[in-house]
Parts: C-alpha cells; structure tokens; sequence
C-alpha cells in the first residue's frame, strides 16, 4: 500500500464549481487515509462539519487603514509558510492561479527547500479574467509556470491557456467528477417535486452563481418559449448579481407565476433529481459541472455549444449543444425532448451512464493521486 500524503488545499469558500471540486476532492483524499489541510479565508460550504483526517485553516485578513483592499495574497503566503513550517506538507494543490498559486509561490520563497511541491488546477475564471483585465497576464503566466504540475478541468481550458497566455509546458487535463452517491435518480421524491410543479407539468430548472456570463435571463426567455407550448415550472438554484433582472424579465414575460427562486439551497442534489430537463445557455463554461450533477441525477441537459460543455454532454444522446445566444434552438429542443416521452427516457438513461462511467468520482481522486506522485518524483 502506498504511503500517505500531506496535501495542502487552497480554495475558495463559495457554492462555484472551483470550491464544489476542491471540497469533494478533499473529503474523497482523507477518506483514502491522506492527511489534508485546507485554507481559505473562511470554511469552504461542503466542509462545514469537522470530519477526520481533514484540518480546515482560516486566513484572516487584518484590515488596516493604509490598504484600501486587504492583501489577502500576502496573508495566504503567511498563512501557508506558517503551517508548512510547524508540520511540513508534501503538497500545495491551489485551485485557481489568482490569487492562490501566486500565494504558493511566495510560501515557496520563504520556506526554500523545505517547501512542498506546487500542483495548479485552472477552472477557467482565471484564464477568462485577463480578458477582461490585461494587467494579470503577466503574474497569471508566471504563476502557471513556476507551478510544478498544472492541470485543467477540460481540453478547452488546456488549450486555451497554452494559446491566450503562450505557455510551452504541459497541462494535464484532469475533468470535474461527481458523487454518483449523492447526486442520484434515486433521490427523486413526488413529495418535493409537488411543492414545485403540479401534476402534468414539466419542472426544468437551472443552477448556477447568477453571474452575467452564465445568462440567466436567456433561461427565462427560453422557459417562456417552453411554456407557451407546454404546462411547465421552471426552478432557479442560486443567488447573485443577475437575479433581479431575471425576475423583471419574468414579470414582463408573463411567466412570473410559474418561476420559482429557490435561494443558494445546501440540498442542492434533490432537487436536480425532481427535474425534467435543465439548461445552461452560458457564454463562457470551462466545464459545467451543474450541469454534471444533473446528469448524475438522471437529467438530460441542454447547453451552449461552447468551452468544455462538448466534452460532457454529447450532442443528441445524453442531451443537446445549440448555438451561443439561440434561445429559439434551445426552447425548441427543449419541447422536442419533454413531448417524446420514448426519446426523453433514452436521454436521462444516457445522462446517467455518462456521469457514472466517465465522470465517476473515484475516477477522478485516482487521476488526482497519480498526479500528486508523479509531482513528488519530479
């Protein structure tokens, strides 16, 4: 049997996908017996209960009246060289370059020699955010760089980082995976179903950070086109910035009655499996791991043709890929699908066997583990 290991997990706290991965991969590790430590600046949502073998490491942020924003990197490198020192760690593994692979950098630095090894996984936000601000490009590159390992959640992620950042290394692709325990057909209930939809109807939903990029107010349009055709609720999973707008946007659609916000629910996993169908009409999507979970719940899913989302859901077998920005394509696969109940059963059945067979969760740890060893030997 193989030695444990020491692995650090730097992540951030919230309900995206980059802290749903790092949380479950944490829980996986020390199930396996590694010792883990994780850090961020406050216990990230999965990891709210104290389990063994895990040590959560809050970062505080002084606030002091020179910074006009606190140096969160520079309290991370603090943070991270104080507890290597106290009881070394084997491995850093940072879940986003920005902020949390320069802050590995730093600890590296001060700790030298007895520092541990440097795995960065990309999720995406951090390649995307240098479109939008040219002034990260370069600590962006240098922090892929000076990492030992990088990974990426997807062939599009790999590819476009080595394009957009022009970085001649190796960035293995290691995809999300997914709890097939949790999130399962199994979990479907008429009891919770019936608080959102009535008998006859169709519940399609949609789960995500409400962020621009991910087009909430393209859900509703396409629910609305939905629902002119067929009895239907639609069921919103999440809380942000875009919410309001979307919920204006029913009112004028119409539809107001039949959309439900439902908050940023912790039980997230029985409610996908009360769907029929869920939609994903982002503009940018390393991966899609939302709508991973619904496939894992037996839910076909329909999306955007773009980033990752190719790599997961396979266009007219496990779910549908349309054009960026299509609602009327989405809207009308969408009737398509619920009005066939023959070719929406085939649909679920293949969501399913995709999520299990490709996207299995003790998969992805393994691919995790052999990452890590093959770092340590480098």
């Amino acid at each position: 049997m193989e030695e444990a290991l020491k692995i650090g997990i730097i992540c951030h706290p919230t309900a995206g996908g980059s802290g749903v991965v790092a949380a479950e991969l944490t829980l996986a590790l020390a199930e396996r017996g590694h010792e883990l430590h994780v850090f961020s600046y406050e216990r990230p949502f999965r990891l709210l209960e104290p389990r063994k073998g895990i040590e959560i490491h809050e970062v505080a942020v002084t606030r002091y009246p020179l910074f006009k924003y606190p140096p969160y990197t520079l309290a991370l490198a603090t943070k991270l060289a104080r507890i290597c020192a106290a009881q070394p760690l084997d491995i850093l593994h940072v879940h986003y370059a920005i902020p949390h692979a320069v802050s590995a950098y730093l600890c590296r630095q001060m700790l030298g020699p007895a520092a541990p090894k440097i795995v960065t996984t990309l999720h995406g936000t951090d390649i995307t955010l240098i479109g939008f601000d040219e002034s990260f490009y370069d600590i962006t590159r240098f922090s892929i760089l000076e990492s030992d390992t990088v990974t990426a959640v997807s062939e599009s992620l790999s590819l476009e980082t080595r394009e957009r950042l022009d970085v001649d290394r190796e960035i293995e692709v290691i995809m999300n995976f997914v709890d097939t325990d949790e999130f399962s057909p199994d979990k479907s209930d008429p009891s919770i179903r019936a608080r959102y939809a009535r008998c006859g109807e169709a519940l399609i939903g949609h789960m995500s950070n409400f962020r621009t990029t991910k087009r909430l107010c393209d859900v509703v349009r396409v629910f609305h086109r939905i629902a002119d055709r067929l009895p239907a609720r639609l069921l919103l999973i999440g809380d942000g910035p875009d919410r309001e707008r979307a919920r204006v946007l029913a009112e004028e659609l119409g539809v107001a009655e039949r959309v439900v916000f439902v908050g940023a629910e912790e039980e997230v996993a029985s409610l996908l499996a009360q769907l029929d169908l869920f939609l994903l009409p982002s503009e940018k999507e390393s991966f899609g791991l939302a709508a991973l979970e619904a496939m894992a719940s037996g839910v076909p899913v329909i999306a955007n043709r773009i980033g990752g989302l190719p790599e997961l859901v396979e266009d007219s077998v496990s779910g549908y890929l349309t054009p960026l920005k299509d609602t009327a394509a989405m809207a009308d696969r969408a009737i398509a699908l619920l009005s066939d109940r023959d070719l929406h059963q085939r649909f679920s059945q293949a969501s399913l066997e995709r999520a299990r067979v490709t996207f299995s969760r003790d998969a992805g740890v393994e691919r995790y583990e052999a990452c890590y060893r093959a770092t340590l030997a480098k």
